[in-house]
């Protein structure tokens, strides 16, 4: 379980190419700190799991699946990623319930900057836009973000200096992707009133 509130701007320093996944290792000395083999860390909103660590780096093993439903596929060498640990028993909720189950992905279509934030546009996948309301939650990247708009296939956030400063969506620019995580107690209130996706998209 995870808040959105991103710990460490990290970096990609290897990716190792496989069969049907890939092998990233990544530099994050706040979130490595203390890390046990097994250990959750979220990367860009994506829960990897900790294989190997030391020296303020760690390696996690990324499926075809995660490969699929994510941007993560798309990193390089040198690629900067947002890096959350799992929540701790008792702390504050600082942001919303994040799992690292990304949902799908989407697209920067627009930056507009202003003098104090920035207004940022993300392309909305269509199974995607009923669980997007106004005001409500998002996860862009791991960052746990509140919707100031949305329609059927986009929606905007508002970034403020601390998270232009400290994430990737300081970095990021029209036509990148991004991971996108709905809030998963939209998708449970979905199930439980007997609807779901398929019956939608008729």
């Amino acid at each position: 379980m995870f808040t959105g509130i991103v710990e460490e701007l990290g970096e990609v320093v290897a990716v190792e190419q496989l069969e049907d996944a890939s092998r990233f290792r990544l530099r994050g000395p706040l979130v490595t700190e203390g890390a046990q083999h097994g250990d959750s860390i979220a990367v860009n909103g994506v829960c990897l799991t900790v294989v190997e660590f030391g020296d303020g780096e760690f390696t996690a093993d990324v499926m075809a699946e995660t490969l699929k439903r994510s941007s993560l596929g798309a990193l390089a060498v040198g690629s900067r990623v947002n890096l959350e640990r799992p929540m701790a028993v008792g702390g504050r909720l600082g942001g919303h319930i994040v799992q690292g189950h990304v949902d799908g992905t989407g697209t920067i279509l627009e930056r507009t900057p202003s003098e104090h934030w920035e207004l940022v546009k993300v392309g909305l996948p269509a199974h995607l836009s009923r669980y997007v309301v106004e005001k409500g939650s998002i996860t862009v990247d791991g960052v746990s973000l509140t919707v100031v708009e949305v329609a059927d296939d986009w929606f905007t956030i508002s970034l403020i200096p601390t998270t232009l400063d400290l994430t990737t969506l300081g970095i990021k620019q029209s036509g990148d992707p991004v991971n996108l995580e709905v809030d998963v107690i939209a998708k449970y209130v979905e199930r439980l009133l007997g609807t779901d996706a398929k019956e939608n998209e008729k």
